[in-house]
């Protein structure tokens, strides 16, 4: 953007392209700025147009009568209303030569040829006059390689800007640029909300700060799956893949409650707390598997989707795929641990009654199986 003409910031934007398109990430670098209308510019004598008595106002009045029609007055005929248009006949303004033949009103009403008052000169100008913030504006256009993110591009187009670009021009971004860059700025806010917001309710949810610990531990195990996902897909960290990972944590956090939730009963009926956790874990482990198929088989029709905004929706379903599948592995064998090292020694309401060997030993109770 610059308050400069168009035919300077075309010299800047082809400098600039000239920039990008020696990176190899950039591929068929273009530009909505070309110079590729002609058109004829008139420039007034204003010295011998006042010798002679003409106005500069006169000959602008001329040209815009004779050239471009001017609408004089309209008149009815039949109850039809019609527009009475002055100009030269299309054969009289088809070229610049054709500006001798018409004439203006000088000193002592004598006719003037207009081509004796003006110079004309031709030149080229866009052929879209593009704004952007009400400042001149040329809109850049690229490809990106496959193995080159969205992030990495626009960090070399900024460093570009600050090498290429004189005093008086800036950059914005439009368009999906604009929308990773919002997002990525209010990214970690948004997912230190999310997690905040979830590790409260499971606070409430399960009276004491922690067991929502212990679940919450699934999210990074979970985040290696989903960024792995992308990296074999080819993917990228953009806005539609940060959403996958935001709808991420929801989703594998439930793994780690059907796990200590059901640990926690069981320990409530007098278990220890490793047996307690191995018949958790072994119990819960199908619901778990189950879940997890049901997720990742939904997910695969977006992770494999093709057409018009395929690209959002293969993000977001690769994501969902790498994250719950990996995770889900991960967190059957993490969580029980971790609920080991950190459980709490005691649980509200837990029944204090001999419990007998066979139950320390790994057994249960016939009521707490039958459970």
């Amino acid at each position: 953007m610059t308050s400069d003409s168009y035919q300077n910031l075309s010299a800047v934007v082809r400098q600039f392209q000239d920039e990008l398109a020696k990176n190899p990430g950039f591929l068929q670098v273009d530009t909505d700025l070309r110079l590729n209308k002609p058109e004829v510019r008139l420039e007034v004598d204003r010295e011998k147009a006042a010798d002679l008595g003409v106005s500069v106002d006169a000959v602008s009045r001329a040209v815009e009568t004779m050239l471009g029609g001017r609408n004089v007055t309209r008149y009815k005929r039949e109850g039809e209303q019609y527009d009475v248009i002055v100009q030269t006949v299309s054969t009289g303004r088809d070229t610049p030569d054709d500006i001798e033949k018409i004439f203006v009103r000088g000193r002592n009403e004598q006719m003037v040829p207009l081509s004796a008052l003006v110079r004309t000169r031709e030149i080229v100008v866009p052929r879209d006059l593009n704004h952007f913030g009400q400042r001149r504006s040329a809109a850049i256009t690229t490809n990106l390689s496959a193995d080159y993110s969205l992030g990495q591009a626009l960090d070399f187009m900024d460093a570009t800007a600050q090498k290429v670009l004189k005093p008086g021009y800036a950059t914005d971004l439009n368009g999906q640029s604009r929308e990773f860059r919002s997002a990525s700025g209010s990214l970690a806010l948004v997912f230190a909300m999310a997690l905040l917001f979830i590790y409260l309710v499971l606070a409430a949810q399960f009276e004491s700060f922690v067991d929502p610990f212990v679940i919450m531990l699934s999210v990074p195990l979970s985040m290696v799956g989903a960024l792995a996902a992308l990296q074999w897909s080819g993917g990228s960290l953009n806005v539609f893949s940060q959403i996958g990972l935001v709808t991420l944590v929801g989703l594998i956090t439930k793994h780690g409650i059907l796990i200590v939730e059901f640990a926690n009963q069981l320990r409530e009926k007098g278990i220890e707390t490793k047996a307690a956790v191995q018949e958790s874990a072994k119990l819960r482990l199908r619901p778990i598997l189950m879940t997890t198929g049901a997720m990742v088989l939904g997910a695969i029709p977006l992770a494999m989707a093709s057409g018009a905004g395929a690209e959002s929706r293969q993000q977001i379903g690769w994501v969902i795929v790498g994250g719950m599948s990996l995770g889900t592995l991960l967190t059957i064998f993490v969580v029980p641990t971790m609920y080991t090292l950190f459980a709490r020694k005691a649980i509200p309401g837990a029944n204090k009654t001999h419990v007998d060997e066979t139950a320390s030993a790994g057994h249960l109770p016939h009521d707490v199986i039958a459970k």
